[in-house]
C-alpha cells in the first residue's frame, strides 16, 4: 500500500479517494493510507479495522476479501468505532475496500411546459431495500439524488 507521500506525482494528480485505516479505536495505532482498490487487507499488513478517516472520494468497504460480503459505505469524514459504520450485529469487520467510481452527467434543462413530464414518485425514506415496494414493478430509467452518497444494487436486498 503506497500512501500519498510515497507515490509518484503523476499518480498523485489522478487519485481523487483517499482513505486512512487506523488499526485501533479513535484514530489509533497503525495507519494505512489507500488511494485505490485493496482487495484484500490483511495481504496488504492491515491486521484489523479500528477506524477510518476518509479524506475525499466516497468509499465501500466489505467485510469479505475480494469485495463480498456486507457492505458498508463511507462518505468524507471520520469513524472513529465499527458501530459508526454500522449497527450490524452480525460483522464488526472489513477486509476489503474500494473508491466508488463518482459519474457526473452534464446537468438537463428542466422540462419546459412544452415537453412531456414523465410520472415521479419521490423517496423520502433513509434505506430502500427494494423498489418494488415504491411500485417500481420492472426497472427505474432514471433517478435524480439531492445529496449525499446513494449506492444502487442489481437486486432486492442489496445484492448484485
Amino acid at each position: 500500500m503506497a500512501s500519498e507521500h510515497q507515490m509518484p506525482a503523476s499518480k498523485q494528480q489522478q487519485a481523487s479517494s483517499k482513505i486512512a485505516i487506523f488499526e485501533q479505536e479513535n484514530f489509533q495505532g497503525r495507519c494505512h493510507e489507500l488511494s485505490g482498490a485493496c482487495p484484500n487487507l490483511k495481504e496488504a499488513g492491515v491486521e484489523k479495522v479500528g477506524s477510518i478517516l476518509v479524506h475525499s472520494g466516497p468509499w465501500v468497504g466489505y467485510e469479505q476479501a475480494s469485495c463480498k460480503g456486507e457492505q458498508f459505505v463511507f462518505e468524507k469524514g471520520e469513524y472513529p468505532r465499527w458501530d459508526s459504520w454500522t449497527n450490524s450485529r452480525r460483522s464488526d469487520s472489513i477486509t476489503s475496500l474500494r473508491p466508488i467510481k463518482v459519474v457526473r452527467a452534464p446537468r438537463q434543462p428542466l422540462p419546459t411546459r412544452q415537453t412531456k413530464v414523465c410520472s415521479q414518485t419521490e423517496i423520502i425514506d433513509d434505506d430502500v431495500p427494494s423498489f418494488h415496494a415504491h411500485g417500481y414493478q420492472e426497472k427505474v430509467s432514471s433517478v435524480r439524488v439531492q445529496s449525499g452518497t446513494w449506492v444502487g444494487y442489481q437486486y432486492p436486498g442489496y445484492r448484485g
